[in-house]
């Protein structure tokens, strides 16, 4: 074949690819501007691949390799892990638990070491002549305070140093009647508040117990009597002088105690047998706690002219020598005067502060939340319930609100209610201690009522360097909430502070 013919069958083949793109309209005349007929293109919309979803494998194809060498170990190594583990986290716990410093069990105690106790001497005088009926609307705002008791009295009717004329069993009428005081025990525990009977015989006369002729014949009224009182539903009893029952009548005295301690069985609410006495010496005052057997005694051993180094000294025997569940305190004579008249206005929240932070029962008179003082020769003064009126009227509303404040942390702190004691300053005119319980929070106490500032400088192995201001009588020089540090610390005349600071192992 010669080279044209081979040009003109590639001419053929080129012409037979040109007849196959011809349109599919070339059928159709005027379609081709030369009126020729081609293909044209046809678009063919292919289908998207659809995305692909992994399922798992089926059952038959986990059971082929579910058996297999390789899964089988797998399994076995997996199993050994989980095992050791839960074995390691158990260890760890185990050891944990036992390294772990252990809680201290907490001490049993009674209502009257839960917070302060509240004395109301003369009703009238507290509520303004209106008797038990008055003292009834005045709960609440006795329970704004957070105490924890009141106790009230003397009720009973009897003639100054007559002892004929003693009847426990009847109600002073100008006081108020039985129904009365029924009304006032309802109120007072539906608030949550104890209420205590003071039952001194000759409360207003010049012997407390008409003398020793006539101890032994006045307990055995007092007996006769008890059980109409414990049938209303007193919560205990309170009684003064007791030393000189004590002396005259020994086994009268320990009939008498029985009775009022009778219901010490588990469960039930426990008669409180609180003793008042006009010893201070510490030596003395413990003494008499011994042998009396009551549940708390007043007694003067915080008396406002003794000096710092008598009363850390009069509290380090206390705390050492009875348990704190039995220690009361108040500052003097507290059935006769009042806060205020004995140590100054200037110094009742520093006295405010040392009560309710010493180990054992704060126990206060009414009126000293609000400074009250005895004026005229008064013995009970009349009750201050507008503090918006008269000069004093805002350091009356100060005092009141470090008072609650005050008693509001000493009823829900550990350390500060069963916390120990430990003495860690004291002078003439200054004292610092630690209450510790545990660990729990940590609360020191400082105080200077002397004359001229005193400076501090606290080291002891259970104090940090700094700690916080939780309560002072002076905020503008030490504001609550504010870093103190304890190797600068000072005082002014007149100042005290309550620290805090977390425990520390």
């Amino acid at each position: 074949m010669n080279k044209d013919t081979e040009v003109d069958m590639k001419e053929v083949e080129l012409n037979e690819l040109d007849l196959e793109k011809q349109p599919m309209t070339g059928g159709e005349p005027g379609n081709s501007p030369l009126g020729t007929e081609k293909n044209g293109c046809v678009k063919v919309k292919v289908p998207e691949e659809s995305d692909f979803k992994f399922t798992g494998l089926s059952k038959e194809e986990l059971m082929k390799v579910a058996g297999t060498p390789g899964w089988v170990r797998i399994r076995w190594v997996l199993l050994v892990l989980f095992w050791l583990g839960w074995v390691g986290m158990l260890a760890g716990a185990i050891v944990i638990i036992v390294q772990a410093p252990r809680c201290k069990p907490l001490p049993e105690m009674n209502w009257w070491n839960s917070g302060p106790l509240y004395q109301i001497q003369d009703v009238d005088a507290f509520v303004e002549n209106d008797g038990l009926k008055g003292l009834v609307e005045k709960i609440e705002s006795l329970n704004q305070l957070k105490v924890k008791g009141l106790v009230v009295g003397p009720l009973h009717t009897v003639q100054k140093d007559v002892p004929t004329m003693l009847d426990f069993t009847k109600f002073n009428p100008d006081v108020g009647t039985k129904e009365d005081f029924e009304n006032l025990l309802d109120k007072a525990h539906k608030k949550g508040l104890s209420v205590v009977v003071d039952m001194t015989p000759n409360f207003n006369g010049q012997n407390l117990w008409f003398g020793n002729a006539e101890v032994i014949s006045t307990m055995e009224k007092l007996k006769r009597a008890l059980p109409l009182w414990i049938d209303i539903g007193v919560d205990g009893f309170q009684l003064a002088g007791i030393d000189e029952v004590l002396e005259t009548a020994p086994g009268e005295w320990s009939s008498l105690r029985e009775m009022i301690q009778a219901n010490r069985t588990e469960g039930t609410k426990k008669r409180a047998l609180i003793g008042v006495t006009e010893k201070t010496s510490a030596t003395e005052v413990s003494t008499l706690l011994n042998t009396s057997g009551v549940d708390l005694l007043l007694s003067g051993v915080l008396e406002p002219n003794a000096t710092g180094t008598e009363r850390a000294k009069a509290i380090q025997y206390l705390y050492s020598s009875q348990n704190q569940t039995s220690l009361a305190w108040s500052v003097g004579d507290s059935t006769k005067k009042h806060l205020a008249t004995l140590v100054g206005s200037k110094l009742v929240k520093l006295y405010q502060l040392l009560v309710f932070s010493l180990p054992g029962t704060p126990v206060f008179s009414y009126g000293d939340e609000i400074c009250l003082e005895q004026q005229n020769g008064t013995t009970f003064p009349k009750m201050v319930w507008d503090l918006e009126k008269g000069m004093v009227g805002e350091q009356q509303r100060s005092c009141r609100s470090f008072f609650k404040t005050l008693s509001d942390w000493r009823g829900k702190e550990r350390s500060l209610q069963h916390g120990d004691f430990l003495l860690l300053h004291n002078s003439t005119s200054s004292l610092a201690f630690l209450r510790e319980w545990d660990q729990s929070e940590r609360y020191l106490a400082v105080l200077n009522w002397g004359s001229s500032p005193v400076k501090f400088q606290l080291n002891h192995e259970s104090l940090p360097e700094q700690v916080t201001v939780l309560l002072s009588t002076d905020p503008a020089k030490h504001a609550p909430e504010g870093a103190v540090d304890l190797k600068k610390l000072e005082l002014e005349s007149g100042q005290a502070v309550l620290l805090r600071f977390p425990y520390s192992a």
